[in-house]
């Protein structure tokens, strides 16, 4: 049977928390400018480069590849040296591949660097998620990592908007993408006060007995990046092959992320309050709407735009959902090794989710990217409701009145599931009881 763990390993989210953080995040923020540049870059100059299709695939391929390679390393490397000391080498290695890629028009070098790319990024979200999961507690937990989704993603959505500034022939945007990368390191190796707590050289935990620990977690964080793998990789994809022109399906494609942004804080507030696998079934909920709206309005117009964001703002946030209710059932030692997990079981489901959405639009056209999401977050939707059956716990975790503005929304629907599932708990008592 699964245990809470209730742990004060950190202060909550206010002055003191921003105090330790915020060399972090401003790092994290200047790192994910370069990396959204350098990935677009990448995306674009493919194609003027002349790269075959099967060359592109494999650039793209190479880089996911990359990204599971990079959780396994930097769990080992935190245990060794730290959090600050893998954060700046991961940072210069990547700044370097973005010069190399840059320097060179050769398919392999691209596959080589775009590996080692995905391996560095994959590090740095491990040494990111780690540090703050020491920070954290269960109070704040969710509220701490919706501002670590809003600070990557608006981020990265704004190294995508520069591409635009640069030729694409030119190694410039390289260079750029290179040098923001490299000013990242400053505010996280200079800032005495954000330094993360001691680690604990005994932080691993396997795959085998994390999945035995919060089944939930884990396996909501694949499902989750089965489905982002999709959505980022073939909406734009979809969106061209409707007939959208380059900057439409730019726009298109940004109303995710600013659907996300703007419902990352929210919804992971609330989480922190209510059972957070109750919150991710709603959010998933809203996710199969939006999908739904897109499958009737289509891409094109203002109507497309709403679904792309709407679909955003409830899909984005469930990583940080499913993150912080695996760190709330594992020991303060091992969310490093937690993080690193996620990490790797999150690129693997990404790996899985642009080839489904390929195979479902082959079979039934264009319009297979839409019953893909609704698809995939249908399957969200059953997974968490299957373990609310399996694990039942009380959905509100404070009255009212103590309750975040966030939580309040999903009040009473939450009361009324947990009276639900107390009625059926005393009608099937009833039923089983032996006769006096």
């Amino acid at each position: 049977m699964n245990r809470s763990v209730d742990f004060d390993c950190g202060p909550s989210v206010g002055t003191s928390l921003a105090w330790s953080t915020w060399g972090l995040f401003v790092g994290l923020g200047i790192l994910l400018v370069g990396v959204g540049l350098f990935a677009t870059v990448v995306g674009v100059n493919s194609q003027s480069n002349g790269f075959s299709g099967w060359e592109i695939g494999a650039i793209g391929s190479a880089y996911y590849a990359g990204f599971l390679a990079g959780s396994k390393l930097t769990i080992a490397a935190l245990s060794k040296v730290g959090h600050i000391r893998v954060y700046s080498a991961w940072a210069s290695v990547l700044a370097a591949t973005m010069i190399l890629v840059g320097l060179s028009d050769h398919p392999a070098m691209w596959i080589a660097m775009r590996f080692i790319s995905g391996l560095c990024i994959a590090g740095l979200y491990v040494v990111a998620e780690s540090w703050l999961n020491q920070l954290a507690s269960n109070d704040n937990r969710g509220k701490l990592l919706a501002v670590y989704m809003v600070v990557t993603s608006g981020a990265f959505g704004i190294g995508q908007i520069l591409v635009g500034q640069f030729g694409k022939t030119t190694v410039t945007a390289f260079a750029v993408a290179a040098l923001l990368t490299s000013l990242a390191v400053v505010p996280v190796a200079l800032s005495e006060d954000a330094a993360p707590p001691p680690m604990d050289r005994s932080v691993s935990i396997p795959l085998r007995v994390l999945a035995r620990l919060v089944p939930t977690g884990l396996g909501a964080c694949l499902l989750v990046g089965v489905t982002h793998g999709a959505l980022v990789a073939m909406g734009v994809v979809y969106a061209t092959r409707v007939g959208l022109t380059a900057g439409e399906a730019g726009q298109f494609v940004a109303a995710t992320a600013v659907g996300g942004v703007l419902s990352q804080w929210p919804l992971s507030a609330a989480s922190d309050d209510l059972d957070r696998r109750f919150v991710g079934v709603v959010a998933a909920l809203h996710a199969v709407g939006a999908s739904v709206l897109l499958l009737i309005a289509g891409p094109q117009g203002w109507l497309g735009l709403v679904g792309m964001a709407l679909l955003g703002a409830a899909s984005f946030p469930l990583y940080s959902i499913a993150s912080a209710y695996t760190n709330d059932w594992v020991e303060p030692e091992h969310v490093s090794g937690a993080a690193s997990q996620l990490v790797m079981i999150y690129g693997a489901g990404a790996l899985l989710g642009p080839p489904l959405v390929s195979l479902l639009t082959g079979l039934i056209g264009d319009d297979g990217f839409p019953w893909a999401m609704i698809g995939m977050h249908l399957s969200i939707i059953l997974f968490l409701v299957y373990r609310l059956l399996a694990w039942r716990a009380p959905i509100t975790k404070r009255p009212w009145n103590e309750a975040s503005l966030a939580a309040r929304a999903f009040f009473i629907p939450a009361n009324v599931v947990w009276m639900g599932n107390r009625i059926g708990r005393s009608s099937r008592r009833r039923l089983t009881r032996k006769p006096d």
